[in-house]
């Protein structure tokens, strides 16, 4: 648990392993980090996967996959993992400035 690899950010191709008793240790676990980019989780069960899914603090969750990257989806992260995200449809909102404007006339 004192391992660095569960603090900080990784950019390679790491396993670590941490055991853990139940879900929701495992949740508190994994969003114990100040970082949230991507992670990963394996599971039998659609309804747990779903509710882990949900509950992880990550701007990309992979379950029972590695490969969670598309052009299509956005990408980018939670917490100190960056601002905004790259591709999709949402990849372009950080180059655009919003306006609302209300008017009445008589």
């Amino acid at each position: 648990a004192d391992m660095k690899c569960f603090s900080k950010e990784n950019f390679a191709p790491l396993l670590p392993l941490r055991s853990f008793g139940t879900d929701e240790e495992a949740v508190h676990i994994a969003n114990s980090t100040e970082h949230g980019l991507a992670g990963y989780f394996h599971t039998s069960s659609m309804t747990r996967a779903w509710r882990i899914a949900e509950q992880l603090e990550y701007g990309i969750v992979g379950v029972n996959d590695v490969a969670v990257t598309s052009v299509v989806a956005p990408f980018g992260g939670w917490k100190q993992s960056g601002i905004g995200v790259e591709h999709s449809k949402y990849g372009i909102d950080e180059f655009l400035e919003r306006k609302s404007v209300f008017m009445s006339h008589e």
